[in-house]
């Protein structure tokens, strides 16, 4: 018998009420769901407890597939060997899911951020923060110019910074092949957002002027 701890616990009611109100009521759904997923949209969020997309754009099962990091990250195409989990869900997404849309979803009080920001887990070691550290490093050249206009901290300089993850990762995509290529035929349209914690409201990025405009 598996010993459930109170955390465990408050997640297998959760499952109940899921199965309750969730499952019961859409069986039809749930039973297309089986013989396959065609989501039309990919979502690259945050990791943070605090931004789950299925519930800030209230999209049901199979509409949208996600992938979830510190600080909503793309690393740039590669051809090394290594384990490229990002890179795989996109390859995955873009070539044999033929998603027609990409958003990349920062938010506001991103811890990632604020540590690509002040550095704080510079130098750790792996297993103690350097997984972290050598992650946001692919924030570091857009740091430079942000640390010279409005120092280390503060709400501006997080914002600034917060802003400049989703360019980065914007930017990156554009570097996969697969990407790239389909964008240009008019097949996949990429597209940068932010939501903010504090007042629940999306912006959406004008990638001509580089302003982040709430929706209305």
């Amino acid at each position: 018998m598996v010993t459930e701890s109170a955390e465990l616990q408050s997640l297998i009611a959760g499952y109940r009420r899921f199965r309750e109100t969730g499952w019961e009521p859409r069986r039809e759904r749930w039973s297309t769901l089986r013989e396959g997923q065609q989501p039309q949209v990919m979502i690259i969020a945050c990791s943070d407890s605090r931004v789950d997309p299925t519930q800030i754009f209230d999209v049901d099962p199979g509409e949208i597939f996600v992938v979830r990091n510190v600080a909503a990250l793309v690393p740039p195409f590669e051809t090394t060997p290594g384990l490229h989990g990002v890179s795989a869900a996109l390859e995955f997404a873009v070539q044999f899911l033929k998603v027609k849309e990409i958003v990349v979803m920062g938010h506001g009080m991103c811890g990632g951020c604020q540590a690509a920001l002040t550095q704080s887990m510079h130098g750790c070691e792996r297993g103690k923060g350097g997984f972290v550290a050598d992650w946001i490093s692919l924030l570091d050249d857009e740091r430079d110019d942000i640390v010279a206009a409005h120092g280390t901290e503060g709400r501006e300089a997080e914002r600034a910074m917060e802003q400049a993850g989703v360019r980065v990762s914007l930017k990156n995509l554009r570097t996969f092949p697969c990407v790239s290529t389909k964008e240009a035929r008019g097949d996949l349209r990429l597209t940068g957002a932010l939501f903010s914690i504090s007042d629940g409201l999306l912006r959406l990025l004008d990638e001509d002027s580089g302003e982040f405009s709430p929706v209305s």
